[in-house]
């Protein structure tokens, strides 16, 4: 994916960020039903990107009710849609859909600060990493990560954490958002990636 696709992309991975915002500002009730109502939404549509028939259906009879222009701009989204998806993310359950998820068990089961720091940096982290990693990553390993791509994730952690958490905490919850990054580990890296830190956040809290 271009540097250019990939900023696209990031730009949308990063309104995840809303996540903890209206934590912030409404609380942990709030944030559940706004990220519960977001989950259902985006499981309902989910059939309609994947099947392709059932999209082209929907636009056979949008073009019976609304003008031509309106199909226009709804094709015009899902080209972007469909530009920014990589590959192998084309007929697989779409990675908002993993993110959503793992954002409301965070937030229903750790405390304030732990579902904060995890979202914000799995969201943060994972965006800063790819754009370091795809423009400046000069080693790379066999899965195609690079060093400058992980220590931007590291780093952004220990920058995002530490005033949440503490230095101790969030060196442990950067390290495992790192390797759970890096590591793409199941089922998805937008579900495991946030369960990682806040996992690694909440142990080490108990110390």
């Amino acid at each position: 994916m271009s540097i250019k696709r990939e900023l696209k992309r990031k730009a949308l991975h990063i309104t995840g960020l809303t996540v903890p915002t209206v934590y912030l500002l409404l609380g942990k009730t709030y944030t559940l039903t706004f990220v519960g109502v977001a989950f259902i939404l985006f499981v309902v549509l989910e059939p309609f990107r994947v099947i392709e028939e059932w999209r082209d259906r929907i636009k056979e009879k949008l073009n019976l009710y609304v003008s031509p222009e309106v199909v226009e701009k709804i094709e015009l989204l899902e080209n972007h849609i469909n530009d920014i998806t990589r590959e192998h993310e084309r007929n697989r359950v779409a990675a908002h859909i993993y993110f959503a998820a793992a954002s409301f068990i965070v937030v229903y089961f750790f405390p304030e600060e732990v579902a904060i720091g995890a979202i914000a940096l799995a969201t943060l982290g994972d965006a800063l990493a790819a754009i370091i990693g795809k423009t400046f990553g000069r080693h790379r390993f066999s899965n195609g990560k690079s060093v400058e791509g992980s220590l931007a994730y590291f780093i952004t952690g220990m920058a995002l954490l530490t005033p949440l958490v503490g230095p101790v905490p969030a060196f442990a919850g950067s390290l495992a958002g790192t390797i759970a990054e890096f590591y793409n580990l199941p089922p998805d890296d937008n579900f495991s990636n946030q369960l990682a830190v806040a996992l690694a956040l909440y142990l080490f809290l108990q110390l």
